[in-house]
């Protein structure tokens, strides 16, 4: 009883330092998107471009993870691919005002961060890690 008692100080301790150490570190604060990049991200989600493609190597599995395609392709490529799409991606018809929006949208992700799922290493318990 008495080592039971002895586990939950340490646990309720361990929480509170955590929770503190955890809540007084800065927000990495980001700035604001732009109307474009909005609009990117809204038509992103209105064509339910994660159906086939990964953002972070979250979403779909029929097209490339999109979330560095920005450093690794050059801008007509992929306004291109955008605009006419392939054997593969549907032609959506977008105007020109949407295709840059999109572009927009792709070039604040790249900007977040890099992803490669590939090289990402699986845990027997489903997680993933870098």
């Amino acid at each position: 009883m008495r080592y039971n008692r002895l586990i939950i100080i340490l646990l309720v301790i361990s929480f509170f330092s955590y929770s503190f150490w955890l809540y007084s570190n800065p927000v990495i604060s980001h700035p604001e998107p732009s109307t474009l990049e909005k609009r990117g991200k809204l038509l992103w989600q209105e064509k339910n471009c994660t159906s086939c493609h990964q953002i972070y190597g979250l979403g779909g599995h029929l097209g490339p993870d999109l979330t560095n395609v920005v450093s690794i392709r050059p801008h007509e490529y992929i306004e291109t691919y955008i605009k006419y799409g392939s054997r593969i991606m549907p032609n959506f018809n977008l105007s020109t005002e949407e295709v840059n929006a999109l572009i927009a949208y792709l070039k604040l992700i790249d900007q977040s961060g890099t992803s490669s799922p590939k090289s990402f290493k699986i845990h027997i318990d489903g997680t993933i890690s870098p």
